[in-house]
């Protein structure tokens, strides 16, 4: 608006111009949970050009997209660029770190144990997907995506949502046998033709691949930027994600199937040699290595301070303390190819007669015993306590895991039953995946 001022008599002054500042508009911001759907409880919400006012988000008349980022407790912070719409309402999802499945067996101590999820049976099926040929690792899920292979080598990026397929990924493999791993904004994929791959998670592009020196059956470990990984050469590596070469590369001599498990500084892996090694982690200097009466294909596990080593020619789990000291072994009667987990003091592990096993970690005694219907070669999983097994009767059993009363029973399975995020969670059948939620 112009005012102009006059008085008779007076010189003219000039007309001054008086600017009113433009309305700025409400801009209303919803931050759910992405994996439950909830609203997430006080957040943060910034954006770059708004202004703050009364706990509101406020832009120009002109403003037609913003970049905001929102933060809460126990959650990832996270920065979206979204457009404003006709009804200037955004919606923004926020994960909890906690609640994500970021590797095999959940934890670097391969416990096969997500104590954030709290989902327990009765379930229905939201979605559920066929990939083609055999699944024998679960999915990882971080952001409400899964990361799962096929038998084949075909890498799929899934909508934990609906199951849709965000990308995927021919890694030119003639067999597949591990999960790959999430590491910030990338995914590592351990492929069996004898090569480590770095991928973009948002788009499904390779950004660098290792050779190994033999064949890889192992799935990723990730501390602190560094990847370790046994082959079928009987070379363990820890692969530096950063650098992009080998930071140390130790040579066991036999062959590598088992996966690498990792407890503070110290690193454990069987081989087809029969034995555990422990290594340390910033060196890859052997600090011991004993016998475990047969071939450890399966990966170990490790909790208050003891090692559990699946003995697969000796068809038995055996208990080392971590500095080696030999502490118990349960006999099977069967193969046990199955990794074992540990949950509350207890450890689960199945075999090839079908029985599903519950010792005690301290003494090794046997607690109760489950049979399946059919041989178990994957790793129980426990969440909240309920321990989850597939069988080769294409069979997954739920069962209370201090009783072993069975409370779950699908007539879908074949080797690691179940992962997930706080959300759903994931059931493998033998080519097919399904997600579930409470039916309450």
């Amino acid at each position: 608006m112009l005012a102009l001022v006059g008085c008779g008599g007076q010189q003219h002054r000039p007309p001054v111009a008086v600017h009113r500042a433009p309305q700025l508009r409400l801009v209303e911001v919803t931050v759910l949970d992405g994996d439950t759907g909830k609203v997430v409880p006080d957040p943060v919400v910034t954006a770059i050009g708004a202004v703050r006012r009364h706990g509101g988000l406020f832009v120009g008349p002109r403003t037609r997209s913003l970049t905001l980022t929102s933060r809460a407790p126990h959650y990832a912070p996270r920065t979206v660029h979204l457009k404003l719409g006709p009804a200037r309402h955004l919606t923004v999802s926020l994960y909890r770190t906690d609640g994500q499945w970021l590797m095999y067996g959940a934890t670097p101590a391969r416990t096969q144990v997500q104590n954030a999820i709290r989902i327990r049976p009765p379930f229905r099926i939201v979605w559920s997907r066929y990939l083609g040929t055999l699944l024998e690792f679960p999915a990882v899920v971080d952001d409400g995506v899964a990361y799962v292979s096929n038998l084949h080598g075909q890498l799929f990026a899934l909508s934990m949502q609906d199951g849709r397929t965000v990308w995927h990924l021919d890694m030119h493999t003639y067999e597949e046998d591990s999960s790959p791993a999430v590491v910030g904004a990338d995914l590592v994929a351990h492929v069996k033709a004898g090569r480590v791959l770095l991928i973009d998670r948002a788009t499904g592009l390779v950004r660098w691949s290792f050779s190994t020196s033999g064949e890889v059956e192992s799935s990723p470990v990730v501390e602190q930027g560094i990847d370790y990984l046994g082959d079928w050469a009987g070379d363990v590596y820890a692969l530096d994600l950063r650098t992009r070469r080998p930071r140390w590369v130790y040579h066991d001599g036999c062959k590598i199937t088992a996966s690498a498990t990792i407890a503070g500084g110290v690193l454990y892996l069987g081989d087809y040699c029969g034995r555990v090694i422990a290594l340390e982690r910033s060196t890859g200097r052997l600090l011991w290595s004993r016998s475990a009466g047969g071939v450890v294909y399966g990966t170990s596990a490790t909790a208050a301070g003891r090692l559990f080593v699946p003995s697969r020619a000796s068809e038995s789990l055996v208990a080392f303390k971590t500095d080696g000291s030999y502490l118990w072994r349960v006999q099977a009667g069967g193969l046990v190819y199955s990794a074992p987990a540990v949950w509350h003091g207890r450890v689960y592990f199945g075999s090839y007669t079908g029985e599903l096993y519950c010792v005690s970690a301290a003494t090794g005694t046997v607690l109760w015993t489950l049979n399946a219907g059919g041989e178990i070669s994957g790793s129980p999983t426990v969440i909240d306590g309920v321990v989850y097994v597939g069988t080769f009767a294409h069979r997954i059993v739920g069962a209370d895991a201090r009783t072993g009363r069975v409370l779950f029973s699908f007539p879908h399975g074949e080797y690691v039953a179940v992962s997930g995020n706080r959300g759903r969670l994931l059931l493998y059948g033998w080519a097919s995946v399904w997600a579930v939620k409470p039916a309450a």
